[in-house]
């Protein structure tokens, strides 16, 4: 039980979040290989201790909550990687190891209570994403067809057939240099085109995204009444253990 408790102090907690930062600040400054070089004994050993501790942390885990420890997705997620990691450690697999290195900073979302309920959020919100990207396509479809058949012979590089209408509409879709790479050239031409180019932004890339994000936030707060009103039962819970636990003791006295 003292053990439980230390390993689910907030402390504990910061002290492997403080942890995980040092280790992509590391990863970070190894990217500068003049200095890698000049440094590198600093580098592995560090990297070492970093990595002794998160081993150290896993197995502390698992001695905890044995079987329950595997219950949790998050959980698995730390001990693939540590695991990985110290298999991989002194093996000819350099660039795999680099990549379970990476890997390492995203175990920021494991330990930020906040990060994990963004997180889940967004993988619930994956079927109504897929329906929203059909939904999506379907748009992008539509308008790659209207959009070769006005404007193939006055804009060949962006509108000559279905595929590279779509690719110049991800362009404007993503906003990037679609009002003078693409518009602009069009418009001259062609004054209605407006109406195109506009209508396609406001629906896909306003509307469309709303969406998406809408059913982001909308998952994250459910997430977090849940959350609260876990939090408020377990309080209850244990506030009538002490009442319990008081007349426990009133009841020995007398």
């Amino acid at each position: 039980m003292k053990l439980q408790s230390f390993i689910e102090h907030p402390w504990f907690s910061r002290f492997i979040l403080a942890i995980i930062l040092i280790n992509a600040m590391l990863i970070g400054l190894g990217t500068n290989l003049s200095l890698y070089n000049n440094y590198e004994t600093i580098f592995l050993g560090l990297d070492a201790l970093i990595l002794a501790v998160f081993t150290i942390e896993i197995v502390l885990k698992l001695y905890v909550y044995r079987q329950k420890f595997f219950k949790d997705g998050w959980n698995i997620f730390d001990f693939v990687i540590v695991i990985g990691s110290l298999v991989l450690y002194n093996t000819h697999l350099v660039s795999v190891l680099r990549i379970l290195r990476v890997l390492r900073v995203l175990r920021t979302i494991s330990v930020v209570p906040s990060l994990r309920r963004l997180t889940a959020a967004l993988f619930l919100a994956i079927p109504a994403i897929g329906s929203v990207t059909i939904l999506m396509g379907i748009i992008f479809y539509v308008y790659a067809i209207i959009g070769t058949t006005f404007f193939r012979e006055l804009a060949p590089e962006y509108f000559g057939n279905v595929g590279l209408s779509t690719l110049t509409l991800f362009q404007v879709f993503t906003l990037e240099s679609w009002a003078s790479g693409v518009f602009r050239p069009v418009f001259a031409e062609v004054t209605w085109s407006w109406l195109y180019f506009v209508s396609f932004i406001i629906i896909s890339t306003f509307i469309i995204l709303n969406l998406i994000v809408g059913e982001i936030v909308n998952n994250a707060q459910k997430l977090s009444e849940h959350s609260e009103q876990e939090s408020e039962d377990t309080r209850k819970i244990m506030n009538e253990l002490n009442e319990l636990k008081q007349m426990i003791n009133d009841k020995e006295r007398k």
